[in-house]
């Protein structure tokens, strides 16, 4: 509990202490004064001048601001009339419920919070660089690109940067929801907001604090609130025109029926409390948008940001997922997938290839090279040419090696086999013999499969994968994954115009997703309902344009969101229909003279309880 609530809950024990005795005693007989002092209204004066104060005060401040039909001025105008008529323990009584009703609302919003709050635990407080060769702790805003800084264990990692010496263990939990901690060493990428384990680091910073990882989420986080949902935006809109009204009807209710029946006046003033006590539109104003934050703060728990309350709606209404492949469903990365030799060893083919592909930068070379375990002598090789658009001619221990694709082979007149392998082939001849072929291929991310299956079984109806790569391999990946739709070979103007596409398919209810990581799908991600990007190798242009970002580029995250999204709305959808279903019917009963004040307490306060506890449901979602 806050500082602030220690002292709301002791000032409603101090409250019930003054007005339990009092209404026990009065209901006993017990309270009898020979004086012509209203004493007993004074007793009860006080106690409910103990615990509603602050009310009575926001009201008259309000009103004075302009701000007239809020909670407070219902609560004060059905008081103040019950008081009136000298119903002086309905009147404490239902000060002192609301008091508790806004002390559990306030107490179950600080939690809901507190699950996206803890988010700032991760912005650093200092940075060490060495001068002197001693440490020195300075703010990480005066840290700039290019500079080293000493990350000791257990301290939390201030930039973005390069690890240039010492290995350790990260702990990513934070920010990706892994709790398996990440090991780092010489050449590897952290990013802020990490705690390093056990051994020392040095980082050489390449971002920015304010383009940071870190500075990043913090403000992500900040906006999130910000972005209502249209159930969030339909209730503020619904209370404000609903107060109005119902104080009218609570003074036609008071005034009308004594002036056409005669008499009457304290009964029906009375009921007019009770339908202003009722009327509170506690329950909606309070539970859905702390449904929404829940939901929000559950998906920050499994490494997701979700940017506003619109988009986790959005989401719970997702029909169509449209994928990019490069880097969202496959790695991004090429490997060697398939070596095929013919008439020599596989570790004499790849030695080849690899010496033949020494000389270039090319990512397709660079995979052959790391593929290959044994140490690569530069010396061995001669005179290598590149051959635009066909491979590398090189002589290697006085042997002429043609590396490259099937119209090199061609085009030298060597006889191969040709592969039918998907990815990159690359054919090797020693001396005008062929020795055999090297497939080089962008692998499938291993959960990528799982994801797919996942979507599936959420209610997801369409799968699609956008790709600029050639039809066969996206083809190929869509298999492997069982996506329905592929379209291959386009440019990033032409996946924006098949989302457009894809968009017009769909009713207005039905929302389309798209998820991607580079810097070329930036305008599919906004331009789609939802845009979910990369955030732990995706590129900062497609993290700011996408509405909800995975930490650690896991898609099977996609499918807990949406599990988390949906049972969001849905607590939301209870909270709604539930609270308007009982005013409704206590606000009859009340205007009928059958329900009391007491259970205007319950239908304004008891149903406010209920909904919270409710929506606090959705924050222990896993």
């Amino acid at each position: 509990m806050t500082k602030k609530q220690k002292t709301m809950l002791a000032r409603i024990i101090v409250a019930a202490v003054l007005f339990v005795p009092l209404f026990v005693a009065e209901h006993m007989g017990k309270l009898t004064f020979q004086s012509e002092l209203p004493v007993s209204f004074l007793l009860y004066l006080v106690a409910y001048a103990v615990v509603g104060w602050d009310i009575v005060y926001k009201a008259v401040r309000n009103i004075s601001h302009g701000q007239v039909f809020d909670e407070n001025f219902l609560m004060c105008v059905a008081t103040f009339g019950a008081f009136g008529v000298k119903e002086y323990e309905e009147a404490v009584a239902v000060m002192l419920f609301y008091q508790v009703g806004e002390l559990f609302q306030n107490y179950a919003v600080n939690r809901s919070r507190q699950s996206i709050t803890e988010l700032m635990d991760i912005c650093p407080e200092y940075a060490n660089i060495e001068e002197d060769g001693e440490l020195k702790k300075v703010d990480p805003d005066d840290v700039e690109v290019g500079d080293i800084i000493i990350v000791k264990p257990g301290e939390r990692i201030p930039l973005d940067g390069v690890v240039i010496y010492g290995s350790s263990f990260v702990d990513t939990s934070a920010l990706t929801g892994e709790s398996v901690p990440r090991q780092v060493s010489e050449g590897a990428e952290i990013i802020s907001g990490c705690v390093n384990g056990s051994g020392l680091l040095r980082v050489q910073v390449t971002k920015e604090f304010d383009d940071s990882t870190v500075a990043k989420i913090l403000e992500l986080v900040e906006n999130a609130s910000s972005k209502k949902a249209k159930v969030e935006n339909f209730i503020t809109k619904f209370a404000r025109y609903y107060t109005p009204i119902v104080v009218v009807a609570a003074v036609i209710l008071a005034v009308i029926p004594p002036l056409v029946l005669g008499g009457g006046w304290a009964d029906w003033i009375e009921r007019a409390c009770s339908f202003l006590v009722i009327s509170c539109p506690c329950a909606l104003v309070i539970s859905v948008p702390l449904g929404f934050f829940g939901g929000i703060g559950a998906a920050s728990r499994v490494g997701v940001l979700v940017k506003g309350s619109n988009y986790l709606e959005a989401l719970a209404n997702m029909e169509t997922i449209v994928f990019d492949k490069t880097g969202t469903l496959t790695k991004g990365e090429f490997t060697v997938t398939g070596i095929y030799p013919e008439g020599v060893a596989e570790e004499e083919l790849l030695e080849t290839a690899a010496l033949a592909e020494s000389y270039s930068e090319h990512p397709i070379a660079n995979a052959v090279k790391e593929a290959c375990t044994k140490p690569l002598s530069m010396e061995r090789v001669a005179n290598a040419e590149e051959i635009a658009g066909h491979g590398i001619r090189a002589r290697i221990d006085g042997k002429l090696v043609l590396a490259g694709n099937a119209k090199l082979m061609k085009a030298e007149n060597i006889v191969y086999d040709a592969n039918s392998d998907i990815g990159t082939v690359i054919y090797v001849a020693v001396d005008g013999q062929y020795i055999g072929s090297i497939v080089i291929a962008d692998r499938i991310k291993p959960e990528a499969k799982e994801a797919l299956r996942a979507l599936k079984a959420s209610g997801v109806r369409k799968t699609v994968m956008l790709t600029g790569d050639k039809a066969e391999v996206g083809q190929a990946v869509a298999r492997e994954l069982g996506i329905d739709m592929v379209y291959a070979d386009l440019l990033p103007a032409d996946k924006v115009a098949k989302v457009e596409e894809l968009l017009g398919e769909l009713s207005d209810k039905e929302k389309l997703a798209f998820v991607g990581d580079g810097i070329n799908d930036a305008p599919v991600l906004s331009r789609a309902d939802i845009g979910i990007a990369m955030g732990s190798m995706g590129s900062d242009a497609a993290i700011e344009a996408a509405d909800v970002v995975l930490m650690d580029d896991n898609p099977m995250k996609i499918a807990s969101v949406i599990r988390i999204a949906r049972y969001t709305l849905k607590i939301v959808t209870q909270n709604i229909v539930f609270a308007l279903a009982v005013k409704a019917l206590i606000l009859v009963l009340g205007a009928l003279g059958i329900a009391n004040m007491w259970a205007a307490v319950f239908a304004d306060v008891g149903v406010a309880v209920i909904a919270i506890l409710n929506s606090m449901r959705v924050m222990k979602m896993k």
